[in-house]
């Protein structure tokens, strides 16, 4: 069973697709992490955000994985829990950037469809189900006005500890929008067969019930044995 959850920044992907995974035993992969730790990779190595040789180098010796512990995904550098690191605003920055390269698209998707082949999985981002899984069962496209995305980023910030100004975080919220719509490979957009699910009015408990009446809809029956995924 494959679900695609897609969407801009902050319009609760994440959020609601971990809680969803959990609920209904999937597995779940923020694809957005994925990219995030590239851009990680980048700055710790001082490359250039569109060096994408330089990065791909590195990305040899710099193994980006995932664990699960106590039911929160951690993403990891080598040994380094990095799930701190790839949320400041620098790399909220700079990520599009490096997503839109397409030799580092072409790496991460072929690692995605792996995963997805092997297992029930709940994956988020900004191109699954018009890239990654295009005959996912269920694609999802949430939406939101920029003035909440902006306004659940600056709390998220704030639980953080990161100070950063609410108008800026907005600037940089409709930015991004821009450069994941209009970039030429795998641009942000809603799949045709995807369910379009507005968050701006809901809470994250609403949202949850919301899609995960859409997915029992349309949960196929699987009679095979599930295996348990360990991130590598």
């Amino acid at each position: 069973m494959q679900v695609a959850i897609d969407g801009p920044a902050s319009a609760g992907k994440s959020t609601v697709a971990k809680i969803i995974a959990k609920n209904m035993g999937y597995i779940y992969l923020d694809t957005g992490a994925m990219y995030r730790a590239c851009t990680l990779v980048a700055k710790q190595n001082h490359l250039a955000y569109d060096d994408q040789s330089g990065i791909l180098k590195a990305l040899n010796n710099n193994i980006i994985s995932f664990k699960n512990i106590n039911d929160d995904q951690r993403v990891y550098i080598n040994d380094k829990d990095v799930s701190f690191d790839i949320r400041t605003p620098e790399i909220t920055a700079n990520v599009s950037q490096v997503s839109a390269l397409s030799e580092i698209r072409k790496k991460m998707v072929e690692i995605q469809r792996k995963i997805a082949g092997e297992n029930n999985i709940i994956m988020d981002g900004r191109d699954i189900g018009t890239t990654v899984l295009p005959n996912a069962d269920v694609k999802i496209f949430l939406i939101a006005s920029v003035a909440s995305r902006a306004k659940r980023r600056y709390l998220d910030f704030k639980e953080k500890g990161i100070n950063q100004n609410l108008t800026d975080i907005e600037k940089d919220i409709a930015d991004r929008d821009y450069k994941d719509m209009h970039r030429q490979i795998s641009p942000l957009r809603k799949a045709e067969d995807a369910y379009q699910v507005d968050t701006t009015d809901m809470s994250i408990d609403q949202v949850v019930n919301k899609l995960t009446q859409i997915i029992k809809k349309n949960k196929k029956i699987n009679k095979s044995v599930e295996k348990t995924f360990v991130f590598l």
